[in-house]
Order: C-alpha cells, then structure tokens, then sequence
C-alpha cells in the first residue's frame, strides 16, 4: 500500500460550516479577540475538524468508510486558521506500522500545519479489501 500525502485547505469558512453542522460555537474558533484574550495564537480549527480531515485521508486511502476497523487521535497542538482567502493547510500522512491478528493493516497517521504535527498518538487499523 502506498499512502501519498493529502493536503487539505481550511479557511474561517470551513470553520463557520463545521461549527453549524456540529453545535461547536466556542469564540475561540470565530473570534480572534477572544481566542488572543485566552492566550491562543488567533483563530484555530476545532479538534474535531482536524481528526476529520484525517479520517477523510484514512478513508480514501481504505478505499470505504466501513474499511476502518479503529482509529484515533491526541490533540497535541492548534491548528491557526488566518482570516484570509487561504486559510491554512492541514498535511495528512500515514506509515504502514504492521498488521493485526486479523490481517488488517495498522497505519501511524501524522498531520502536520505549517511544519508543525498537530496530533499525537494518531493511528488507524484498516480491513484489507
């Protein structure tokens, strides 16, 4: 298998979007006087986004939704989300680390923003199909 990196854009757009679908409304993901306020470094994307988007890339690679047997994720930094057209970039990449009992194949997962990883403990076990 092999696991190109995905590179995935997210703007204060985005963020608006995801706050509606998901009820998160905390001012440190819309308000850049509030998240400076609590010591963040401006506007970040939530926790929650930021795993999506890694399971996005985890799915893909899967081929299926339902090919992932497990994941998870550590939140270990903040993703800042500019208040520009840009936005930011999350990059998404994985290493196979082996496989299951089972056959299934466990990935090390890493997501990086601007050359920074902004999780920890990120892995995956995918069915084989």
């Amino acid at each position: 298998m092999t696991f190109e990196p995905q590179t995935f854009r997210v703007t204060r757009a985005d963020l608006v979007r995801y706050a509606g679908a998901s009820g998160d409304f905390n001012p440190i993901h819309w308000s850049e006087r509030f998240a400076n306020s609590v010591g963040l470094p401006g506007v970040i994307a939530h926790g929650m986004f930021t795993m999506a988007l890694v399971g996005r890339a985890v799915t893909g690679w899967a081929g299926a939704p339902d090919a992932v047997v497990e994941f998870s994720v550590r939140f270990s930094r903040p993703v800042p989300v500019p208040d520009t057209d840009e936005g930011t970039e999350v990059v998404v990449s994985a290493v196979v680390k082996g496989e299951t009992e089972e056959g299934h194949t466990k990935l090390t997962l890493t997501a990086t923003c601007q050359g920074e990883k902004v999780l920890s403990m990120a892995q995956a076990v995918v069915r084989k199909r």
